[in-house]
């Protein structure tokens, strides 16, 4: 079996190797610490089963998954995240993504859920599972800002945030400038945000993207 690692932590590469090859002692590993490093593994040779951050130096939040699971269609994507909020796991799987584990439970349940993909089934742990499913069920707190977005709003919710222009979100999501002013005025209707300096704001303080 071969696996893609996805970090831009040496330390974290290394831990998750080694929980890897602790169930898999032949398995082959190849690590990435961006998205740019990870097409390029996947150029050389195809992953059978993905790890993937979500805090990369090239790609932040969501769009990194969109990357890789536009490069990697049919091949499970495990997401491994500092962010434990339900809604963020459901927007992923919702993209596509198998699997969705907080990095503070991957020492206890990463064998766990990497045997799950490879049987081609989905993982979240028994405490997500029970957030999804109060999500589901209209049994969560009132929706934040940000869970009343479309998955392509939120998309464009995080480029904003990360300080990218029009022109290079359109480029990033192969959409037009216009659509993504489009997009931008429905967030800021949505979510009550007044300019950008706003929506970033508010997106470091949930978690969603890193400070500038």
């Amino acid at each position: 079996m071969r696996l893609l690692v996805v970090d831009d932590h040496p330390i974290m590469r290394i831990g998750v190797r080694q929980l890897i090859l602790a169930d898999w002692p032949d398995a082959q590993i190849d690590e990435a610490a961006s998205i740019a490093a990870a097409l390029g593994c996947v150029a050389a040779a195809r992953p059978d089963l993905v790890v993937l951050d979500l805090s990369l130096p090239d790609a932040d939040g969501l769009e990194g998954a969109s990357r890789m699971l536009r490069a990697l269609p049919g091949v499970p994507l495990l997401v491994l995240s500092l962010n434990a909020e339900a809604a963020y796991a459901a927007r992923l799987l919702q993209m596509g993504a198998s699997g969705y584990l907080a990095k503070d439970r991957a020492a206890e349940e990463l064998g766990a859920a990497l045997r799950r993909l490879k049987e081609g089934g989905r993982y979240v742990s028994a405490t997500m599972a029970d957030h999804l499913l109060d999500l589901l069920s209209g049994k969560a707190p009132k929706a934040l800002s940000h869970e009343k977005l479309s998955s392509q709003e939120h998309r464009v919710m995080l480029l904003i945030a990360a300080g990218h222009t029009p022109a290079e979100i359109a480029e990033t999501m192969h959409l037009s400038v216009k659509t993504v002013g489009s997009y931008r005025a429905r967030i800021f209707e949505k979510a009550g945000w007044k300019n950008n300096t706003e929506l970033t704001k508010y997106c470091v303080q949930h978690g969603l993207t890193r400070p500038l």
